[in-house]
């Protein structure tokens, strides 16, 4: 992994760390032609179990030289993962860890499947139940203090192998800088808070509404330009000045609600991409439906008869 990851004559512990899981991801779910590799997931014991989670952690960010994975410890609790250096955190306040994505980041995975015409399902809009994306998570230290550090997500399309379907392939991978995805870490704080319950509802006074918001935000696999690709979008410009293997192929523009713009950078493998390929821009690649503020009934069970 080292001699794959790491370019030569550079030092590994200057590279950041959503740059290390991307070329992970890559040299261990693909092969040097950019094919997907079969690979086989334990069978989920229960509703809340990741086998998917499990496998990232134990066996593709686990061979990171200095660099370790700690995976959420329960159901329920977000984000899923987070990379560290531990020598780079010790001894650091909470504000130098806050935005230094060499000492440490959080990865949150959603893991998506497609429709039969073949393209990515919830291309318009991926449920993000009730913690919404944001470019910053919130983490605890192991004497329970607060600390916030800089998000990513993971987005794969895991499908059955056809010539083996005990195994699976995944067929697009996107790791994506959260920022992409929302900015306003004030509205993801409010959310993951505590809320109040009503209580004592029904006629038994037994019931209870737990208020629990379900929060939907775009998904990057819907953009036909990431689909069925390996990419990383990150916000440094210049990443592949750095790292000799990687190749800018997009620079992605999204438009704020107050009407600036936040500039991001996709990049691939070099081997991925095509030698004449010539960078573009993409202005809002990720498709939105139009919405209505409300909400749509539950779904009506119609009978197979008249009743008059």
């Amino acid at each position: 992994m080292k001699g794959e990851v790491y370019p030569k004559g550079m030092e590994p512990m200057t590279i950041d760390l959503a740059t290390l899981a991307f070329m992970a991801l890559r040299n261990h779910l693909f092969n040097s032609a950019g094919q997907a590799i079969p690979f086989s997931l334990r069978p989920k014991q229960n509703t809340q179990a990741d086998p998917f989670d499990e496998y990232l952690t134990t066996r593709v960010f686990a061979k990171l030289e200095d660099v370790q994975c700690e995976k959420a410890p329960g159901p329920l609790i977000t984000p899923d993962m987070v990379l560290f250096r531990r020598s780079l955190c010790l001894g650091m306040s909470a504000g130098d860890l806050c935005n230094d994505t060499r000492r440490i980041i959080s990865i949150e995975v959603k893991k998506l499947e497609r429709t039969h015409p073949g393209s990515i399902a919830r291309a318009s809009g991926l449920d993000y139940n009730t913690t919404p994306p944001c470019g910053r998570a919130r983490v605890y230290d192991a004497k329970g203090q607060t600390l916030d550090i800089r998000s990513f997500y993971l987005f794969v399309c895991i499908e059955s192998y056809p010539i083996d379907t005990s195994q699976v392939v995944v067929s697009a991978l996107a790791l994506v800088d959260g920022n992409i995805l929302n900015t306003d870490f004030s509205y993801y704080l409010s959310i993951i808070g505590h809320r109040e319950k009503e209580i004592g509802l029904g006629s038994y006074g037994d019931g209870a509404d737990r208020k629990r918001p379900m929060v939907i935000f775009s998904n990057p696999l819907g953009a036909k330009e990431l689909d069925r690709k390996v990419s990383l979008v990150h916000p440094d410009p210049g990443l592949d000045s750095q790292i000799s293997n990687l190749r800018l192929v997009y620079q992605i523009e999204r438009t704020l609600a107050s009407g600036g713009i936040n500039h991001f950078y996709c990049y691939r493998v070099a081997t991925d991409v095509a030698e004449d390929w010539a960078v573009r821009t993409l202005k809002d690649p990720f498709p939105t439906p139009t919405r209505d503020v409300k909400t749509q009934p539950r779904g009506r069970f119609r009978l197979s008869f008249p009743i008059h």
